[in-house]
């Protein structure tokens, strides 16, 4: 039976070889652009792990899943340990530049096999706020890296947040869930 996989970050850096060097075996070079508590982990040190890998297959998506599949069978991890269901939370500004840079290349410079690339922080706080789980502020694994992210980037009130969500999301997409939890975590008052 397959096990969660709890990754820190030399644990996500390991896969990140493995896969690379497979890929790098095949011939091939394959990108991915990681989101999430994964992207956040790999940023800061605040964020200590994360139980699976959110990522975009920027390209050759059908290697990535099958080396990923191999990895995970090969490790007796969780099928979905690299996945890409963030593709539903992505920003028309994704493709921007800015949006992400640059992690690593991965086994190494001289075997790139895997390019691997990390949303920017700015962004990353607007998905985390869009994607914000139902809950109680108390109750949300996605508050602390709100939270945490505010700190980073400088964001302090709950407008400067709102318009931090908006320069990546339409109005239409950004909810009353998310205006709500916004003004929790920050408060309503624009000090």
């Amino acid at each position: 039976m397959a096990r969660s996989k709890v990754f820190d970050r030399q644990a996500l850096e390991q896969a990140f070889r493995e896969l690379g060097q497979r890929a790098y075996n095949e011939g091939k070079v394959v990108e991915i652009a990681i989101y999430g508590g994964s992207a956040l982990m790999l940023t800061y040190d605040w964020r200590a792990a994360t139980r699976d890998v959110d990522a975009v297959f920027e390209a050759d998506k059908q290697t990535v899943r099958r080396l990923a599949k191999e990895i995970a069978e090969a490790n007796g991890w969780d099928d979905d340990w690299l996945n890409d269901g963030v593709k539903g939370f992505l920003s028309a500004a994704d493709a921007e530049p800015g949006s992400k840079r640059f992690f690593g290349t991965f086994p190494s410079e001289d075997e790139p096999g895997l390019r691997v690339m990390l949303a920017a922080p700015e962004y990353l706080f607007a998905m985390k706020c869009r994607a914000m789980r139902l809950g109680g502020v108390d109750e949300n694994a996605d508050i602390a890296d709100i939270r945490g992210l505010a700190r980073e980037i400088g964001v302090t009130t709950a407008r400067q947040a709102l318009d931090l969500v908006a320069a990546f999301y339409p109005r239409h997409l950004v909810g009353p869930r998310t205006q709500f939890g916004v003004e929790e975590i920050f408060g309503t008052g624009e000090s």
